[in-house]
């Protein structure tokens, strides 16, 4: 019996390769993720590992699994919103099995990934704009709804993940969604969202597609960035929690580039950032500066494109976009995007002006505890510390205008503090040149009203002494 399948999945090999060889010039299929092609690339490494391991691969291709397994939790310290820097983190809601539409569960087999570290996150440079301009949590939507700052040729719905906390946006169906409520992507702006996917994805399955593009019209454009693209401007990324190759523990990564109706650039390459089953919720970071391109998932950079957006293009919009499912319990969760612009001048503003305000130094939910994305930022305040050994300065916290006063006022003087203590520990800056206070939400920037509002409520301030 054994001896059959192995034959049998070794035909499936061998009809896979004849399919990759006549469909891979197909010109109609440049911008299609060629999963065929793929396969073929790999079956020699495949082959190399062990026939059981090939049989083992090609019944996992051609065989539906019974059930998905949702996206596997982390420990519930690392499990928080990423709304907040130094600032209330009430609003935030930690949901528990059995509550609300409860997308996935944490009965996975898998140890969960051990909680990240500012230590690992020492290649990270990445540095949030200056102000937020757009902010998207979804809990202004009810649970089962889809949001309604969007727009869809698709469908999605509204859901909560056991282990964590807010509402997610859960894409399981093929179409296009735009958020209406960003309207603007300057020279210098920097995107971030929280992702996720079902552990057991299919490298069948779709992409997600991010697309920083120009919309003329956008309520008719942004359908234009879907399986087969008819762009004019616009720059593509993709993300896939799956390989192609018969094991598991790598994702990939595509990238393109659109200018005046043509395509200038394409890349694809494998990355375990997002990767099943290991590493299913993840950060998403993006940074624009004029031309160049940086994504990052998590702490690892994927893609640095020094010429990926155009000059004199008006960039306006972002448009997500889907293919088609292999599986029907597949889907990708979103969650905390988070749209900042301009560049962050620390050295100026600190120096010169003699204060510096960030809301790059995010924070765990009611916690003190930095979260390593923050890295990037505490390296650029602890670089001009370092360069300038003279000045001294006064850590301050602030929190938006939710929860008890008393406790917004607690928690920003502790935060101050962390910060204190992470660029004394991991940067070297001497303690004796830091003071810490916080203020709560006594001291706002802004109204209390919006989410955008809130997230730049929630800030750290570095003021010279």
């Amino acid at each position: 019996m054994k001896t059959g399948l192995k034959a049998t999945a070794m035909a499936c090999l061998a009809t896979l390769s004849l399919q990759a060889q006549v469909r891979v010039n197909s010109p109609g299929r440049v911008v299609e993720r060629n999963a065929e092609y793929r396969v073929n690339s790999r079956i020699d490494q495949g082959i190399n590992k062990g026939l059981d391991k090939v049989e083992e691969g090609v019944i996992g291709i051609f065989k539906k699994k019974d059930k998905s397994k949702p996206a596997q939790t982390d420990s519930p310290t690392d499990n928080a919103n990423t709304n907040g820097t130094a600032g209330s983190d009430d609003s935030a809601t930690t949901n528990q099995a059995g509550t609300g539409n409860r997308a996935g569960n944490s009965t996975a087999q898998d140890e969960p990934k051990a909680p990240a570290t500012l230590k690992a996150y020492q290649k990270f440079d990445f540095v949030p704009g200056e102000k937020v301009v757009a902010f998207e949590d979804f809990m202004q939507d009810a649970v089962g709804d889809f949001p309604d700052k969007w727009n869809s040729t698709g469908s999605g719905e509204i859901v909560t993940l056991d282990g964590k906390p807010g509402h997610w946006l859960m894409l399981n169906k093929q179409g296009e969604y735009l958020p209406e409520f960003i309207n603007s992507l300057p020279d210098n702006f920097t995107l971030q969202f929280d992702l996720a996917s079902n552990e057991t994805f299919n490298f069948y399955s779709s992409y997600l597609w991010v697309n920083l593009v120009q919309l003329e019209n956008p309520a008719k454009d942004f359908a234009k960035w879907g399986q087969f693209p008819s762009p004019t401007e616009g720059v593509r990324v993709g993300l896939h929690p799956r390989s192609p190759g018969v094991g598991e523990g790598d994702g990939m990564t595509e990238f393109f580039t659109y200018a005046k109706g043509e395509q200038l650039l394409k890349n694809e390459s494998g990355q375990r950032a997002f990767a099943t089953p290991a590493r299913t919720v993840v950060k998403v970071s993006m940074w624009r500066q004029k031309q160049r391109l940086r994504v990052y998932v998590d702490e690892t950079k994927i893609w640095d494109i020094p010429r990926a957006f155009q000059p004199d293009v008006a960039y306006n919009g972002v448009v997500l976009s889907m293919t088609d499912m292999h599986n029907a319990d597949d889907r990708y969760y979103l969650s905390n995007l988070r749209l900042a612009v301009g560049a962050p001048d620390t050295r100026n503003k600190l120096i010169t002006e003699g204060k510096f305000v960030t809301h790059g130094i995010l924070f765990d939910v009611n916690s003190d505890k930095i979260k390593p994305e923050s890295y990037g930022t505490l390296k650029d305040i602890a670089n001009v510390l370092t360069e300038n050994a003279d000045v001294k300065v006064r850590i301050v916290g602030h929190t938006d205008a939710d929860g008890d006063d008393a406790s917004n006022l607690a928690l920003s003087k502790k935060r101050a503090a962390a910060v204190k203590t992470a660029l004394s520990t991991t940067f070297s800056i001497g303690a004796d040149r830091m003071e810490t206070d916080g203020k709560g939400e006594s001291q706002p920037s802004g109204p209390n009203t919006t989410a955008e509002d809130k997230a730049n409520n929630r800030r750290v301030e570095f003021v010279k002494l």
